[in-house]
């Protein structure tokens, strides 16, 4: 896909300062990417749920200056962070050919999560869409004859290459990103709304976030993806994961719930296999995360729950399961998961719909 169509014709005025805000959420893939290839680009087809609550609010103000180079401050919950500063600046080195003002300005970045940060719920997803956001509006002030389908795509274009899974959090109920032969609107380059048929069921699913470890990552999802590069089960994997693609899309057409269990359960262990087998390997899920599978297996097999389980690149636990079946699964949580979780922490959530700007 040509990304020339990325590049803005030329400003002929900038506004000389401003603020705006947006809301991004995270995103909890169904089927997995993990391994990429180029500037941020997947190596297979993933699938998401947008999630509703889990979600960034960024406010970024902005000033014009005169000097040439990158200037910004970050604040986290009120307090200027400078850990952020690298990703950040390395974010907006990849953007500036698509948003040339970048220069231009002073930025101020205020953000904070509805969940705690390194938490495993995908805050680079819901950070680095939020800051594309709203670093697209400025742009959007200089030509605000662009198209709402244009805004969404260069969002999702951007996003990623600040965070890959950051590209699924600009819309939803379903995302879809990565190329793939049977799925009319995929594209490498950004992600978009999945067109295919769903299933009611699967309309209003719910995901409780059971928080095993909220702190750091003892191993990045940057260095993850990276050991797929001449990991032994690599091709095998990408392989698997398109393949899986064709078969979750006659699953949620059907509303094929024993179908998604397996597909669903599998992709996450599997992701997580690659990372048992990567040259250094390592282990991102704990004790705790297998404790929790354990009771998830036996609840149903003693109940003939729906409930299933997924995992993103750490020891956090996400619940799924239909609507129908929340009031048992918040039993199920208070009697016997919650004491696998830091401080007895969980977060009730369920799908949305993507991304909002905020009116000052």
């Amino acid at each position: 896909m040509p990304i020339e169509k990325y590049l803005p014709k030329p400003y002929t005025s900038l506004p000389e300062k401003g603020s705006v805000s947006w809301e991004s959420p995270s995103n909890i893939a169904l089927v997995k990417y993990w391994g990429k290839y180029g500037e941020q680009l997947p190596k297979n087809t993933s699938l998401s749920f947008t999630l509703s609550k889990c979600k960034t609010t960024t406010t970024l103000r902005y000033t014009k200056k005169e000097t040439e180079d990158f200037s910004f401050k970050v604040f986290l919950d009120g307090k200027e962070s400078l850990d952020f500063r690298p990703k950040i600046k390395t974010f907006l080195e990849r953007i500036e050919p698509y948003l040339p003002f970048l220069r231009s300005y002073d930025f101020v970045i205020e953000t904070s999560n509805s969940f705690p940060h390194s938490s495993g719920i995908a805050s680079s997803a819901s950070g680095m869409s939020a800051l594309a956001l709203c670093l697209l509006s400025i742009e959007r002030k200089v030509f605000p004859e662009m198209s709402r389908a244009y805004f969404n795509e260069k969002a999702s274009f951007l996003s990623r290459l600040g965070s890959g899974s950051a590209a699924r959090s600009i819309e939803g109920p379903m995302m879809v990103w990565g190329e793939h032969s049977q799925i009319s609107n995929s594209s490498n380059w950004f992600a978009s709304s999945y067109n295919g048929k769903v299933n009611p069921v699967f309309q209003t699913y719910q995901d409780t976030v059971l928080l095993v470890d909220i702190g750091q990552k003892k191993v990045s999802s940057t260095v993850g993806h990276n050991l797929m590069y001449g990991h032994p089960y690599a091709e095998a994997r990408f392989e698997q994961a398109q393949g899986n693609i064709v078969k979750l899309q006659k699953i949620l057409e059907t509303g094929d719930l024993d179908g998604f269990i397996a597909l669903v359960e599998s992709e996450a262990l599997t992701l997580h296999a690659m990372m048992l087998c990567s040259m250094p390997y390592y282990i991102l899920m704990s004790p705790n995360t297998l404790k929790i599978i354990e009771e998830i297996w036996e609840y149903r097999e003693t109940t003939n729950s729906k409930l299933c389980f997924t995992l993103d690149a750490g020891a956090n636990v996400h619940l799924l399961y239909p609507e129908s079946e929340k009031e048992a699964v918040l039993e199920l949580i208070k009697e016997k998961l919650f004491v696998y979780c830091q401080k007895g922490q969980y977060i009730c959530d369920t799908i949305g719909l993507g991304a909002k700007e905020l009116v000052h």
